[in-house]
């Protein structure tokens, strides 16, 4: 079984390390220039505060939402610079709370500060693929290819417009998006690009190509939840069971105290069935149906049992 939903490609959200500082600078910066300084400041502490540095889920193969990136790419003027970091960082949470005109009020006012600063058009991407609507589906793309012209090297824009790309099933052109990010040494994000550009070959249906993006991303980060469970299926398929088993044992030891999804566990129907080891089978079909009936994974479990010779889909 491989992953199905585009839907489901990582956006990251990173705050600059230097965030803090920026409040500060953001303050006096506002002071000279009319801004409304307790609005702007307060607000950004509670971004700070409110672990905006990511999302949890407990979606095993998901997550994060979306990635905020907020460093200065050149020299350009400073001040203005660092009110359009604010402002974008303020349209970030607003966006995580789905307040999307708020968002967008504040992505015009970072245009207005700083019309060249990328990670603001990477956000307005971001929240015109958010609303989901045709018209601003299409406008989406223009922001996203407006970020990657500002800053070739804005890393978090590639990942986002592959995201994006995937959505709209444009999915050769997102591998190439996610291929710049996931070769970018030192991108925070660059694990996810990788677990990203892995599922989009699997849209392709190019299975050696995701098993080596998802090798990759475990090569980057042993702890890839998702680089791990996809390699499981890829190597279901091969047959190649002994492999597939050490890798499942180290997922169940990665989401410990998490809980086990419904294709975690069918995954482990299909490894105990390969090596005929029927309690274990059926102690997890009986887990599965229980607790996930109406799951996709107990539909093909089902299918499975009435015809045990049939190979599994």
């Amino acid at each position: 079984m491989t992953f199905k939903n585009p839907c489901q490609f990582k956006y990251q959200t990173f705050i600059s390390q230097t965030a803090q500082q920026s409040s500060v600078n953001a303050m006096s910066i506002a002071k000279k220039r009319g801004v409304n300084v307790i609005l702007l400041v307060s607000a950004l502490s509670a971004l700070l505060f409110s672990g905006c540095q990511s999302t949890t889920t407990t979606d095993l193969t998901g997550g994060t939402p979306y990635q905020t990136s907020t460093r200065p790419s050149d020299n350009r003027n400073l001040d203005q610079q660092e009110i359009a970091r604010v402002r974008t960082l303020l349209a970030a949470q607003y966006i995580r709370k789905n307040e999307l005109d708020t968002a967008q009020r504040q992505l015009e006012k970072a245009f207005t500060a700083d019309s060249r600063y990328a990670p603001a058009y990477d956000m307005m991407g971001v929240l015109l693929q958010q609303e989901g609507s045709r018209l601003n589906l299409e406008k989406a793309d223009q922001f996203f290819k407006k970020a990657i012209t500002l800053d070739k090297d804005f890393d978090q824009s590639h990942n986002n417009y592959g995201v994006y790309l995937s959505q709209m099933k444009r999915y050769k052109e997102a591998a190439a998006q996610f291929e710049i990010a996931g070769a970018a040494l030192g991108y925070e994000g660059r694990i996810g690009a990788l677990e990203n550009l892995g599922r989009t070959y699997l849209q392709l249906n190019d299975h050696p190509a995701a098993a080596k993006a998802f090798l990759r991303a475990l090569d980057g980060n042993r702890n890839s939840v998702i680089a791990h469970i996809e390699l499981v299926d890829l190597l279901l398929e091969q047959q190649r069971v002994q492999q597939a088993q050490r890798l499942y044992d180290e997922t169940l030891m990665l989401v410990q105290g998490q809980g086990i999804n419904p294709r975690l566990l069918l995954q482990g129907i299909k490894l105990a069935a390969a090596q005929n080891n029927i309690a274990t089978r059926q102690q997890l079909a009986q887990q599965l149906l229980s607790a996930y009936p109406l799951s996709d994974e107990a539909k093909q479990l089902k299918t499975w049992l009435n015809n045990p010779e049939a190979p599994w889909k």
